[in-house]
C-alpha cells in the first residue's frame, strides 16, 4: 500500500533517498548506515560486564516495610526515588543494572508534548491551528479539523481500537506499519501513511486515549522544525537533561520515530525528565519548555473530559494534559504512563521523582495499576515522614555531573 505522504527529513545530509536493505551497504549510504546500523538490521549489545546474578538495591533512604517485595511482585527492572537532585534509593532486578536502557513505552509521549511545548514556547507551533496547516497529507482523514490542543489533549474522536492484544485492532496495524510486528499485506508501508488512514468524526470533545495522536505530533514537529523527530527530541529535550547515555527510539522503514511508544533510556535519565518538571522546565543545559507550561500540567486537565473509566476508578479526579496523566489527588501527583508497567511520576510536594520500569506479564492490567498506584502513593507518603534534608543526603549519589564517575 502506497501513499504519497509528501517531504520527509533525510536520515543523513545530502541523501537523495532512504537507504534500505538493499542499498545500505553501498556509497554513498554506507557513509551513514555503517555508524547506524541499528536503523537497518537488528542489533545485539555485547555488553562490557557480566550480568549480575543478584538484584540489587538501595531503599532503606525510603522508610517503608516491604517495599522490596512489593517492587518484586509487580515485575519491577528497574526503581528509583530522586529527592531534590540526589538519588537516595534505587532497586535493580537480576540481570538489569543502573546503566542499562529499558523500553519506556508510552512514557515516550510525555517526552514528545515537551518538545511540542518547547516549539509552542518558541512561536514555532500553533496550539490553535488546525493539524492540517502544518501536515496537509491528513486532509480528508480525522485529523481534518482538530487543533494542536486537541492532539495534545487527546480530546477527539478516532476510529481506533487500543487493544494492544486483538490482531484486528488500529494499534496492531499501528505497530506493524512502524515495523514492531510482522507485516500483513495491505499494511500501510510506514507509519506516515498509516496515520493518513484513520477515520473518524474528529469531533473534539471526550478524552479518547490513541497512540496515533502521539505520532501525529511528531509529524508536525518534522515539519516545523525540518528535522527527524529522532533529532528533534535530541535538540529540544535531550541534549539539554545532561544525561548519562543516549536514549535510543525505534524507527520505522521511512526512519520515522516511534513517538508514541518507542523510547529507551536509563532509569536515572528517565528520572532528569521528572526534574526538569520539577524545576519549572529548566534543564542542567538550558530552558526546555516554559514555567507555565510546567504549571498547565501540574494543575491538570480538563476532568471533565476523562472518560477513561480505567484511570479514574483509581484517581476520581483525574484528568489527562499534553502528554500526560494528571491525578488530581490531594499531592497533585502527574505521571507519565507506558504499558506493561512504566511509570515517571511526579511528587511535587516532596520535590521527589519515582521512576519504576517494569515488565509485567500483560499489557494493561486493572489489578497491577492499583497495586502499581497505591505503591507510589505510599512511597510519596514516605518520603513526607523521612523529612529528609540536604543534610541527609550528603552520601547519595546525585544525578548532576559529579555522578558519572560513581555511578553503578
Amino acid at each position: 500500500m502506497t501513499v504519497d505522504t509528501g517531504h520527509h527529513p533525510a536520515r543523513y545530509p545530502g541523501a537523495a533517498d532512504q537507504p534500505t536493505l538493499d542499498t545500505w551497504q553501498e556509497g554513498p549510504h554506507n557513509r551513514w548506515t555503517f555508524a547506524h546500523l541499528g536503523e537497518m538490521i537488528p542489533t545485539a549489545s555485547i555488553s562490557r560486564r557480566l550480568p549480575a546474578t543478584l538484584a540489587s538495591d538501595s531503599l532503606d533512604a525510603v522508610a517503608l516495610p516491604g517495599l522490596r517485595r512489593r517492587l518484586e511482585e509487580t515485575y519491577t527492572d528497574a526503581f528509583l526515588v530522586l529527592h531534590r537532585n540526589k538519588v537516595i534509593a534505587e532497586y535493580y532486578r537480576p540481570g538489569f543494572a543502573s546503566d542499562d536502557r529499558h523500553l519506556v513505552m508510552s512514557i515516550s509521549k510525555s517526552m514528545c508534548g515537551l518538545v511540542v511545548g518547547a516549539l509552542i514556547d518558541a512561536g514555532g507551533i500553533v496550539p490553535s491551528a488546525r493539524v492540517v496547516d502544518y501536515v496537509p497529507e491528513l486532509t480528508g482523514s480525522a485529523y481534518d479539523g482538530p487543533t494542536i490542543q486537541h492532539v495534545l489533549d487527546m480530546a477527539i474522536h478516532l476510529d481506533y481500537s487500543e487493544d494492544y492484544m486483538d490482531p484486528a485492532s488500529e494499534v496492531q496495524t499501528h505497530d506493524r506499519s512502524a515495523g514492531w510486528r510482522t507485516r500483513r499485506p495491505g499494511d500501510p508501508e510506514d507509519t506516515y501513511a498509516f496515520l493518513t488512514t484513520l477515520t473518524g468524526n474528529g469531533t473534539p470533545g471526550n478524552f479518547q486515549y490513541c497512540s496515533a495522536n502521539t505520532d501525529v505530533l511528531a509529524w508536525v514537529i518534522e515539519r516545523v522544525t525540518g528535522l527527524r523527530y529522532s533529532e528533534a527530541l535530541s535538540t529540544y529535550l535531550w541534549s539539554k537533561l545532561d544525561a548519562d547515555q543516549d536514549a535510543t527510539i525505534t524507527v520505522d522503514s521511512a526512519g520515522f520515530g516511534f513517538a508514541n511508544g518507542g523510547v529507551s533510556c536509563t532509569a536515572r535519565d528517565l528520572a532528569r525528565v521528572g526534574r526538569l518538571m520539577l524545576d519549572d522546565g529548566e534543564g542542567p543545559g538550558g530552558r526546555v519548555v516554559s514555567a507555565e507550561w510546567v504549571r498547565s500540567i501540574l494543575n491538570g486537565g480538563d476532568r471533565e473530559a476523562m472518560a477513561d473509566s480505567s484511570f479514574t476508578a483509581i484517581h476520581p479526579r483525574g484528568s489527562y494534559t499534553r502528554q500526560w496523566w494528571c491525578t488530581g489527588n490531594e499531592r497533585g501527583n502527574v505521571t507519565g504512563v507506558g504499558i506493561y508497567g512504566q511509570y515517571l511520576w511526579i511528587d511535587p510536594g516532596t520535590d521527589t521523582v519515582i521512576v519504576k520500569m517494569s515488565t509485567w506479564p500483560e499489557p494493561d492490567s486493572e489489578h497491577l495499576h492499583a497495586l502499581q498506584n497505591e505503591l507510589l502513593l505510599d512511597i510519596s507518603r514516605a518520603m513526607d515522614s523521612n523529612a529528609l534534608n540536604s543534610n541527609d543526603l550528603n552520601d547519595a549519589n546525585t544525578t548532576g555531573p559529579e555522578s558519572k564517575e560513581t555511578a553503578a
